[in-house]
């Protein structure tokens, strides 16, 4: 109990910052503009031509699930890294920056505890934004579009091309796939959370962990590393895709989400150690 009041501390903390929210606005921004801009016939023509290239009926898979997977599969990963670095980042080191951590380090709690509490409070945060981004994609495709529909899921990256019929096992795919990006995002909150314990200022925290990812990005598109693309982070972060096969690959996901589960305990248990030889007396 004494646990779970600390952490409720802890999001309360976090979520009293403003640029906490700045990715709900923004993304409820973005949202908007793309439900907006396919409600223009030019640009929806050439979404409706690509599935009657692929023998879908367009009225039929036009459909507010297609929109909220395309949101998911195509902003999210971009868009959402700069606020999960940019709150990771900041968890551990703005408050150093702002002195309240040797009055937290004060009190009689070690500092594993603490940082558990931050780390939890971050991966947490991760997954519930990504949760946010569909219910609200969603929605406002709901609005845009209605409920009815099936659903096409396409990734010529993961070379995937998935089609569901019916509105129901559409959005159980969909429901999976929230919880694997949310899962697969808290990587990107875990290089941050290490870079943040480091004795550095929150904004180059933050500036460090997306370099970190946009390089394993850029890598993994040069020839020389295409053979070995599969073994790239952002590579396995993307993996949450293959929920959408017709056949579901338990092996594939498991395999791919036991490594990132491993890497982001890794990154933890490293953080810890910089941040125990850490002097904050001064």
């Amino acid at each position: 109990m004494i646990f779970l009041t600390q952490l409720r501390g802890e999001l309360t903390k976090l979520f009293a910052r403003r640029r906490t929210y700045v990715g709900y606005g923004v993304f409820l921004v973005f949202e908007l503009i793309l439900l907006v801009t396919f409600q223009i016939d030019s640009i929806r023509s050439k979404q409706e031509e690509f599935m009657v290239q692929n023998g879908l009926a367009a009225d039929e898979y036009f459909s507010s699930l297609t929109v909220t997977f395309m949101v998911m599969a195509f902003s999210l990963f971009l868009l959402g890294s700069i606020y999960f670095a940019l709150v990771s980042g900041d968890i551990v080191a703005k408050e150093v920056e702002d002195g309240n951590m040797r009055m937290v380090l004060a009190r009689p709690v070690s500092r594993f505890r603490i940082l558990l509490l931050k780390f939890l409070s971050t991966c947490l945060y991760t997954i519930t934004f990504v949760i946010f981004v569909g219910i609200t994609g969603y929605a406002m495709a709901v609005i845009a579009l209605g409920v009815d529909g099936g659903m096409m899921a396409f990734s010529p990256k993961m070379k995937l091309f998935a089609v569901y019929p019916d509105w129901g096992s559409g959005m159980l795919r969909l429901i999976i796939a929230a919880l694997l990006i949310g899962i697969s995002m808290c990587t990107i909150s875990a290089i941050g959370f290490l870079f943040s314990c480091m004795k550095m200022k929150p904004a180059t925290a933050t500036i460090m962990a997306l370099s970190v990812l946009f390089l394993d990005m850029v890598l993994q598109e040069f020839p020389i590393f295409k053979p070995y693309e599969a073994n790239f982070i952002t590579y396995k972060m993307s993996t949450w895709l293959f929920a959408f096969e017709n056949n579901f690959p338990w092996a594939k996901l498991v395999d791919n989400f036991t490594f990132l589960i491993g890497l982001d305990l890794s990154l933890f248990a490293i953080a810890c150690v910089i941040f125990q030889m850490r002097d904050f007396k001064t």
